[in-house]
């Protein structure tokens, strides 16, 4: 029984956490607390492994508070392959970068609420009993959950059937150093973050607008920074991508936000802790 909400597991530990790995082992904490409550009396067994999760997830985000708070340069979410990824949610915009990012302006119980009721589409009573407020609290965190995302929430553009053409014009322009061609795929009001985490060069703080991201790719390239890297198409957080290797292991991942046939956001993770389940999934 497990197995088969094992995936809407895994999705609502790797929305609240941002983090893959993370999550796979709070899915696996979750499984052993499942095995030591076997044969107690579990009413519901869907909503008792979405609270075990919850809950779960709640502490390790309130334990990493510290953590977050002291990360170097912008904090992204975890890359994550979603071509084939067995998610249960149709909404796919709650898996991109942009919204990730904005749920980690909430805390841990609001992003619970939100993600429960908004994604999940759990009732207030079912949310209420996993973050173990009453109903009439969780409406009050609902609302406030849900202001704190309309701000900062950017327009969701599906990607289209040219975003891999508009991909290789950007990748072209870099290595061939054209700064004219690379502003003519970016966005005027493009943003570009970086997360290198500290652990490997990066900017410490977001780019913005098409000339100053396209002078920051044209000059890496300069500096030879391209040299060795072999990029692959792929999807990322149902979105885009680029995945680029060397020597067969994964340098970093680039997710796009593409609309109206030009790139609007660009999120580079280049902190090798983060990039550890795509090189286990290219291995694999």
């Amino acid at each position: 029984m497990f197995t088969e909400y094992r995936p809407q597991l895994f999705s609502i530990a790797y929305r609240m956490l941002g983090s893959a790995a993370d999550a796979e082992d709070i899915v696996q904490d979750c499984y052993l607390r499942w095995s030591k409550a076997a044969g107690a009396d579990i009413h519901s067994p869907r909503q008792y492994l979405a609270s075990t999760v919850t809950r779960l997830c709640i502490n390790h985000l309130q334990s990493a508070r510290v953590r977050r708070e002291q990360y170097v340069g912008p904090w992204l979410p975890e890359p994550v392959g979603t071509r084939t990824l067995p998610d249960p949610v149709e909404l796919a915009e709650s898996l991109t970068m942009a919204f990730l990012v904005v749920l980690e302006s909430l805390s841990p119980i609001e992003r619970a609420v939100f993600l429960l009721s908004e994604v999940f589409e759990y009732s207030m009573d079912e949310t209420a009993a996993m973050v173990e407020k009453t109903p009439a609290n969780c409406r009050q965190i609902l609302h406030r959950a849900r202001q704190a995302v309309a701000q900062r929430r950017q327009r969701y553009a599906v990607p289209d059937e040219s975003a891999e053409a508009i991909l290789h014009r950007f990748e072209d322009a870099i290595r061939g150093g054209d700064l004219e061609a690379l502003m003519n795929v970016l966005d005027q009001n493009v943003v570009l973050y970086s997360d290198g985490g500290g652990k490997v060069q990066a900017a410490l703080n977001p780019i913005h607008g098409a000339t100053n991201v396209a002078k920051f790719f044209v000059g890496i390239a300069k500096k030879g920074a391209l040299d060795g890297i072999v990029p692959v198409f792929i999807e990322l957080n149902r979105q885009p991508a680029l995945v680029n290797y060397v020597d067969g292991r994964v340098s970093n991942a680039v997710v796009f936000e593409i609309g109206e046939g030009r790139v609007r956001g660009i999120y580079l993770v280049a902190n090798p802790d983060k990039l550890e389940t795509l090189n286990k999934e290219s291995h694999s």
